[in-house]
């Protein structure tokens, strides 16, 4: 009997044993298999961190607006480069934005949408109209995120500033044509010349009328075939290579007065400009020279399409806000075609044969080397309908004042002595005064 209890109690503590060995070796190996987890864990962690920071610095350095919306069109987070194409200005506030707030938003909203509402991918082209900046065009397209569990999906928007995209287009355009243009107009400078002087020389010599007509239609010809060359050769100038932070200050009115009086003067143009200079103590960073020739190249153009009444082309300068000045050229020309509108600033387009369709595009290039921005509106002045290009201009700080000296006073060449009177401030009698305010 004692035999046999003893042989039990052996046996139930040998099992017990066994099992406690069990229950350590089963607990030893899912500790392991935890320390093995944890340290995967926090390895995924540390990856899935440094790639949400990869992600946020490519999107944050990235050309393209990124927004992403939820089902209620708020905004949860925006790129800055959305925020600039949205607000104007990168602010914290923008990931509190609803889509719908704002009319000009609407488009965008109802993208959104859609996207929710049919479940898959959209894209769309739309315009932004901006109060104090040139509205803007916008190729947009939506991407739904995958659901998690209760939670809805959110839309990933992209926005392609569409100015942007036909400027990298016309780059490649002009890289592979421009050294070629260039070269082509070099060669044809001499030969023209050439014909010019000859022209002029045979001129001098003929009396009859009709050999005197003939001189003077290769003269005009001449004089096109020569604006085309300068038009092509200016391309090339007004890329933007040289260093634009050293361009003198200008105080604006006091230069376009000038300008607009030169070209008053050569396009024989006295009643039908009208000079209206609203912004008196502003500066703007600008070549000189570059200044002139976007202001002739606007001039130009308006002159051709004015109905040439008085006061047909309007010269308007003022203030834009704290940062900016608005410099326009408005004219009473018919509306354009919606086929001009949108090829208006590209290279070698126009809608007149004579054109060399370079003008408008060199007011942009102009524009954009110094951070300015140029755009065009059909508007209303004084009760009548007309064409308005108007560049705005980051206004700059007036430059330190010096006395003018003989010695640094210098004149294009080629001014007479009118010019020079004039450039002096003392213009000279016989000239019609421009119609100011």
């Amino acid at each position: 009997m004692f035999s046999e209890l003893s042989t039990a109690r052996f046996l139930q503590a040998a099992l017990t044993g066994t099992g406690f060995f069990l229950v350590g070796v089963l607990a030893n190996q899912l500790a392991i298999r935890l320390a093995r987890e944890e340290a995967l864990t926090a390895s995924s962690q540390a990856a899935a961190r440094a790639q949400a920071q990869v992600n946020e610095l490519v999107i944050e350095s990235l050309t393209v607006g990124v927004l992403v919306v939820d089902p209620h069109g708020v905004v949860r987070s925006a790129n800055p480069a959305a925020q600039a194409m949205l607000l104007g200005q990168v602010s914290p506030q923008a990931a509190k934005l609803l889509l719908s707030a704002r009319s000009s938003w609407q488009h965008l909203a109802h993208l959104v949408n859609e996207t929710f509402a049919r479940g898959e991918a959209l894209e769309t082209e739309t315009t932004i109209d901006n109060e104090d900046r040139p509205s803007q065009r916008l190729h947009a397209r939506t991407r739904l995120t995958a659901q998690s569990g209760r939670s809805a999906g959110l839309c990933v928007l992209f926005l392609e500033d569409l100015r942007e995209v036909e400027a990298r287009v016309r780059t490649e355009k002009l890289a592979s044509m421009g050294r070629m243009s260039a070269a082509v107009a070099h060669e044809i400078r001499n030969p023209l010349s050439a014909i010019t002087q000859a022209n002029a020389l045979l001129d001098e010599e003929v009396q009859a009328p009709a050999q005197k007509r003939l001189t003077r239609m290769i003269e005009q010809n001449a004089q096109r075939l020569s604006r085309i060359v300068d038009d092509i050769l200016n391309v090339a100038r007004a890329q933007p290579s040289q260093d634009t932070t050293s361009a003198p200050s200008l105080p604006l009115d006091q230069t376009v007065r000038q300008i607009a009086h030169e070209w008053v003067r050569q396009s024989k143009a006295e009643r039908i400009l009208g000079v209206h200079a609203h912004a008196p103590a502003a500066h703007v960073g600008f070549d000189p020279e570059h200044l002139r020739r976007l202001l002739i190249n606007l001039l130009d153009n308006a002159l051709r399409h004015a109905s040439g009444k008085p006061s047909s082309i309007r010269l308007i300068t003022q203030p834009s806000g704290s940062e900016h000045v608005r410099l326009s050229v408005w004219s009473d020309g018919q509306a354009l075609e919606a086929s001009v509108m949108r090829h208006l600033f590209e290279p070698f387009f126009s809608s007149e044969s004579r054109s060399s369709g370079l003008g408008l595009y060199i007011c942009r290039e102009l524009c954009e080397r110094y951070g300015a921005q140029i755009a065009y509106r059909r508007t209303r002045l004084d009760q009548r309908e007309g064409n308005e290009f108007y560049a705005l201009i980051p206004a700059a700080s007036p430059a330190p004042t010096r006395e003018p000296t003989q010695q640094s006073l210098s004149y294009p060449m080629g001014d007479s002595v009118r010019t020079r009177a004039e450039h002096q401030g003392h213009p000279l009698s016989g000239d019609a005064p421009l119609a100011t305010r």
